[in-house]
């Protein structure tokens, strides 16, 4: 399921394991979204203003993220009501690859990009507890990565992630700020109708 070579990229402390989900694993991911968005829709987030997010989204676990005219937040329930879905075991065996951690995540946050979304610098800073790393999986189209310390403004770097690459940012990079600038739409031919799943594993407790 995974590629044999695991050694990580650095990009800003942040660690990417390039292609660790071969082509068939990645289908195996794209089928437990599919399971999960089927029990938790996806929804357009807005942000406490009230704009509109670009991405669309859903959760898994025992909390989703939300994020809406009260704030941004983990709610046991999806807006429109009903617990989360479980985290899919075949995503459960990525966290344990490569997450150095003994403690499952309890929730799975899938951000789906299509043609011109994108995601602004911002920090995970919702949970309870930063020693535990964020896991990030990318399937699909390309997405050019941002990511720089854990105050805002100053130097950055930036990478393209492809398909069956796996980040995490733990340590040093557990608060950095980091977003997605641009996506190459239409550059993989995973997804039917192109875009980019995004599928982010975090302990909230």
């Amino acid at each position: 399921m995974f590629s044999q070579d695991l050694a990580p990229l650095d990009l800003n402390g942040a660690k990417i394991f390039k292609g660790l989900l071969d082509r068939d694993a990645q289908l195996v991911m794209v089928n437990a979204v599919r399971r999960v968005v089927a029990d938790a829709p996806l929804f357009h987030p807005v942000t406490a203003s009230g704009k509109k997010m670009s991405v669309r989204m859903t959760s898994c676990g025992r909390v989703g993220w939300v994020s809406d005219r009260r704030g941004y937040r983990y709610d046991a329930l999806h807006p429109a009501g009903g617990v989360w879905p479980d985290i899919p075991p075949e995503v459960l065996d990525v966290w344990r690859a490569v997450s150095g951690c003994d403690v499952p995540p309890d929730c799975g946050l899938v951000n789906y990009y299509g043609e011109g979304a994108k995601m602004g610098l911002h920090q995970d800073s919702d949970e309870g507890d930063f020693s535990f790393p964020v896991v990030s999986l990318s399937l699909g189209d390309d997405a050019l990565f941002r990511i720089g310390s854990t105050t805002r403004g100053g130097k950055t770097q930036s990478t393209w992630l492809n398909s069956g690459d796996v980040l995490v940012l733990g340590g040093a990079a557990r608060l950095a700020f980091h977003g997605v600038d641009r996506l190459r739409f239409g550059s993989s031919d995973l997804l039917p109708h192109h875009g980019r799943i995004n599928l982010t594993l975090r302990v909230v407790r």
